[in-house]
């Protein structure tokens, strides 16, 4: 998996497991640019990832901010390579609680933001690129009060199936890379004061008996943006330690 002086995009990769996944990338010499919403965060993380990256502020559900950031990378560097999708977010609501603001957060940033950064995003990669979207095992089995996160993540999977035949032949795939329960803040700060208590729930469901760290994402998307996994294309790789799979 050689990525040096490719050009690699990672939304939402200032923190958490956006920032494993562009560290990941920034370790094998790729060149990775990575979005997010603080600017004191996306200068702490270049910072980290080194010399090759460089952070750029927006909101993935912002059209215009989306648009200069294709012109930026257009102008610099003059394509991408590998595509990470992972900007999102999350929100315990349970059904009765569910409120109106919540939901279209959620929908508009999870599935239009990254509708819009995908297609935003094609006319700049080429025959051998790779489009990896960050989704989550919540499409299937999303738990008490995360209905409508789980809703977003299942609109993900049906996207990309429609996706790689409305690209056929282009020679860029897309791919879907689930993880189940990973240990980042953004966990904990989802869980709140249950965080503990949920968490050795999903160890228990898990068949290697704890959660995800947020480096071993980084190796899955590491080999789904390589042209190691050049004949997958349309998948969703679970990186769950087998939970989903039992």
């Amino acid at each position: 998996m050689q990525f040096k002086n490719k050009v690699v995009l990672v939304t939402g990769g200032s923190s958490g497991l956006g920032f494993a996944i562009a560290k990941a990338f920034a370790s094998q010499g790729a060149i990775v640019i990575i979005t997010g919403r603080r600017q004191y965060q996306l200068n702490v993380a270049t910072g980290m990832l080194g010399q090759k990256s460089s952070g750029f502020r927006m909101d993935i559900s912002n059209g215009v901010e989306l648009a200069e950031l294709f012109s930026h990378i257009r102008e610099i560097h003059g394509r991408i390579d590998v595509l990470i999708a992972n900007a999102g977010t999350g929100l315990v609501e349970p059904l009765g609680a569910i409120t109106e603001s919540g939901f279209d957060n959620l929908f508009a940033t999870n599935v239009k933001g990254t509708t819009f950064t995908v297609q935003g995003a094609l006319p700049l990669m080429g025959k051998g690129g790779s489009v990896v979207i960050i989704g989550s095992t919540a499409s299937f089995n999303p738990g008490a009060g995360l209905g409508v996160y789980g809703a977003t993540k299942a609109a993900l999977r049906a996207l990309v199936r429609s996706w790689i035949l409305d690209i056929k032949g282009s020679g860029v795939r897309i791919n879907l890379l689930s993880p189940g329960p990973v240990n980042t803040q953004s966990l904990h700060d989802v869980l709140g004061e249950n965080a503990e208590q949920v968490i050795n729930a999903f160890s228990e469901k898990s068949t290697l008996g704890r959660i995800g760290e947020a480096h071993e994402i980084g190796e899955a998307a590491l080999f789904l943006g390589s042209d190691a996994s050049s004949y997958i294309n349309g998948i969703e790789l679970f990186a769950d330690g087998g939970a989903s799979q039992v």
